[in-house]
Order: C-alpha cells, then structure tokens, then sequence
C-alpha cells in the first residue's frame, strides 16, 4: 500500500525456489488429484531475486492454477535459460482466460466476471509488483477452453 516494497535481492537457487512453492501447495493440488511435473535444466543459473518474495509469486501462481485447473491434470513448472534471464513458467489445462481480459489480469482487485472462484483480485497484482521491483516481468498467455501459461523472467546470476 506504501508503495515502499522492502527487497533483498540476492543469488538465489531455482530449484530451492520451486521446492518451497511446490510444498506449499501441495495438499491443494492432491485434494483435486492434480501432479506437478516440474522441468529445470541442470545448468540453470541462480536468479538475482528476494528468495521469499519471488517463492510467494511461485506459490500464488501455482495455487491459482490448482483452483482454475481441471481435476486429475498436470501443473507444469517450466524453467529455462532466455538470453540474460531465466524464465520460469506454470501452465495448466483448464477454463482460460477469455481475450478481453488478459490485459486485465494483474491489475489491482480485478476479477474476471461471474467467476465463482474465492479470491480478492490482489495475488496477480502483488507479484507483478513484487517480479517488477527484482528487474523482472511477468505475462500470461491464455486460450480460452484450453489452459494458461503465466511466466516470469528474473536476471541471472553467472
């Protein structure tokens, strides 16, 4: 709300980041018998990043992608190397995002109409801030009746 996020970016493992999150949520997923299949390179550098802030990111996409995907799916957790960055993806099979949304999505209280989903509209818009404040970005691509991607760049550390 201050508009002062306090961050302490630091070398920070991939893995370590993606093992938190995915323990974070993984009783969620099993209520819904959803598996995470999650994908990292061996040489994938460390990330410049606040190692909890970026966690939470992880964990808030991957909890909306239990609630919006489909029972008895895949939750994929995609990381690879892109130029001086590393990318981390989560892309799931469920409902999608209808077009006139997506540029919606990470703005303050929104909520996509007639969702039935629980939520305040705030998660999206705290990890934007939260990717943007380390240097990074974030973006989704959605096909509606298909699934989304969610995905966010932090600089690498090598």
């Amino acid at each position: 709300e201050s508009g002062s996020i306090q961050i302490s970016v630091i070398p920070s493992a991939v893995k370590e980041i993606i093992e938190y999150a995915v323990s974070a949520t993984t009783a969620a997923a099993d209520q819904k018998h959803i598996n995470f299949g999650v994908n990292v390179p061996e040489d994938v550098p460390k990330v410049l990043a606040d190692t909890e802030k970026t966690a939470w990111v992880l964990t808030n996409l991957l909890s909306n992608a239990i609630r919006y995907s489909y029972e008895n799916s895949t939750i994929e957790i995609d990381v690879k190397r892109d130029g001086k960055k590393v990318k981390f993806s989560v892309l799931y099979k469920g409902q999608g995002i209808s077009p006139q949304y997506i540029d919606k999505i990470f703005e303050r209280y929104f909520r996509i109409p007639g969702t039935k989903k629980e939520g305040t509209g705030l998660g999206l818009s705290i990890s934007k801030e939260f990717i943007e404040v380390q240097g990074g970005d974030i973006s989704v691509q959605s096909d509606l009746g298909v699934g989304s991607t969610f995905s966010f760049s932090l600089n690498s550390f090598s």
